[in-house]
């Protein structure tokens, strides 16, 4: 999927664009950056009505390319040093969402996979 980019898109408007190609994950923005491994506190989450030019430290604008096939990390980082943007992806699980800190060495497929696994009732 391509993703672009752009200081007047919502947050929103992002998510869903997200969630819509790849069912069963989706991405938060935070006020702060978190290193490999770490969660983002639930304080530092931004409402989904600010736009990204409200929140964003570097400006461009253009096209984020996603992929399956790519680690979580690898999304997370691509956000933060082409937009300036703090992102974190969560796993749906059943009816919770959880943060994937634990398997950001996942690709969004695998993420995807294990969600549906687990969200399908047991036999």
């Amino acid at each position: 999927m391509k993703l672009h980019i752009d200081d007047s898109k919502t947050i929103a408007e992002i998510q869903k664009e997200f969630v819509d190609a790849f069912e069963y994950i989706k991405i938060e923005f935070f006020t702060k950056a978190h290193k490999p491994g770490e969660t983002s506190a639930k304080k530092d989450m931004i409402e989904a009505s600010k736009k990204l030019g409200e929140i964003r430290t570097i400006h461009n604008e253009g096209d984020l390319t996603i992929t399956k096939d790519m680690l979580v990390s690898d999304v997370e980082e691509a956000f933060e040093n082409s937009y300036g943007v703090h992102v974190q992806i969560f796993r749906k699980q059943n009816e919770v969402w959880l943060l994937t800190t634990n398997t950001d060495n996942w690709t969004l497929e695998k993420q995807i996979e294990e969600a549906k696994f687990m969200s399908s009732p047991a036999e």
